[in-house]
């Protein structure tokens, strides 16, 4: 993907409702000579904003805590930019406009990956799955939705979260609260495994 000229720029605007001296800070995402406005719902006075710098002037605390946020917006901005380009998707400034707003994305979720993939398996059974697997599958499944509803109190679990903690926990509690062997915990985390590879697989 070729790369594209963007910029980002914070800057004062004035809110038609809003009767306020102050204004309300504004983050503009250009790519490409085409420009998005995101509000940051943050309020500032004009007499202590340095327009050519898009930050707040002066040392004091609540300069330092605005500025701070508009650092940390800007580095997830960078983020979401990335996060395009590695996904094979166009850079635009609406596509990074709804990135950070989190516009359309939907979340995937752990245990809702794991019961399609089982609908598959049972869609092919006889063909190239025998009805043990399927089964092996299904409590696969059951023992994934019972450790996140013990570990985190949750239905289901996004995706994104999945980390080696979560693994880490996953072989205890099989071994602990379930009493499963090692060669049974391997076979169930060795079928976890292949729904992630699978999420890994579709990005």
């Amino acid at each position: 993907m070729l790369e594209k000229s963007s910029g980002l720029l914070f800057f004062l605007k004035q809110s038609k409702k809003s009767t306020k001296k102050e204004r309300y800070v504004y983050l503009r995402i250009t790519v490409d000579g085409i420009s998005k406005e995101i509000s940051t719902k943050r309020l500032w006075p004009p007499s202590r904003w340095n327009a050519s710098a898009g930050r707040a002037e002066g040392n004091k605390e609540d300069s330092r805590i605005l500025n701070s946020f508009l650092d940390t917006l800007s580095y997830k901005a960078l983020q979401a930019k990335k996060q395009l380009i590695e996904s094979d998707r166009e850079v635009t400034s609406e596509a990074l406009k709804n990135v950070l707003l989190g516009i359309g994305e939907k979340k995937k979720m752990i245990l809702e990956i794991f019961k399609e993939h089982n609908e598959q398996v049972e869609a092919l059974l006889g063909k190239e799955f025998a009805p043990g697997t399927l089964q092996r599958y299904k409590t696969s499944l059951d023992h994934t939705r019972s450790f996140i509803q013990w570990k985190y109190g949750s239905d289901d679990m996004d995706i994104q979260l999945l980390d080696y903690e979560f693994i880490s926990g996953y072989s205890f509690w099989l071994r602990s609260v379930q009493n499963c062997s090692h060669n049974t915990t391997v076979k169930y985390l060795s079928n976890f495994k292949k729904i992630v590879l699978i999420c890994i697989k579709n990005g």
